[in-house]
């Protein structure tokens, strides 16, 4: 199944799952701690609403800051449009748009990629996957493999879900302090 279609047809507990995981692993870009939004994985655990989580990550990353590149921005974005209230009908778009800025941030950021064009994401994303980065067609695989998780397993599958995200934190966290020794 296509992540477009595991979207699709995710329930809300999948879909925040799949939102707050693609956050999570972009979290480097802003500098945030990786136990920043712990929180909000265990209110997806317990069912319990996250709205003052939420507002707590977003008062610890502060505000945008002027010189924060492309992906910086993308990973605020999908920090602040996180919905306070958890229901299906708004976490839906929230997670789709988390999907595709993660996807973008990826390509952004993969050595392998020819320039920040945004091509072939959008058919990566309908199961076409052949022309994808190395990066992004990882990242890719972790967002269906989150889905799936919750699908598969429910709230027992959140557990592997966030070892998901750690994994591609980590990947992420490495790619980015490579660029920056590169850039020194």
């Amino acid at each position: 199944m296509s992540l477009v279609e595991l979207i699709a047809q995710a329930d809300e507990r999948g879909l925040a799952a799949g939102g707050l995981a693609c956050l999570d692993r972009c979290l480097p870009l802003l500098g945030g701690d990786d136990e920043l939004l712990r929180p909000l994985w265990a209110h997806l655990s317990d069912g319990s609403g996250w709205s003052d989580s939420l507002d707590k990550a977003r008062s610890v990353l502060g505000s945008a800051d002027p010189a924060d590149d492309e992906a910086a921005r993308l990973v605020r974005r999908m920090l602040d449009a996180a919905p306070a209230e958890r229901t299906a009908d708004a976490v839906r778009p929230w997670a789709d748009a988390c999907s595709v800025a993660s996807l973008r941030i990826h390509r952004l950021l993969d050595p392998a990629a020819e320039g920040p064009s945004a091509d072939g994401l959008d058919a990566g994303r309908a199961g076409e996957t052949e022309e994808l980065p190395p990066l992004v067609a990882a990242e890719l695989r972790r967002q269906t493999a989150v889905l799936e998780l919750l699908a598969g397993h429910g709230p027992q599958g959140l557990r592997r879900a966030l070892d998901v995200s750690v994994e591609g934190r980590r990947v992420l966290r490495a790619v980015v302090s490579r660029r920056a020794r590169a850039g020194s």
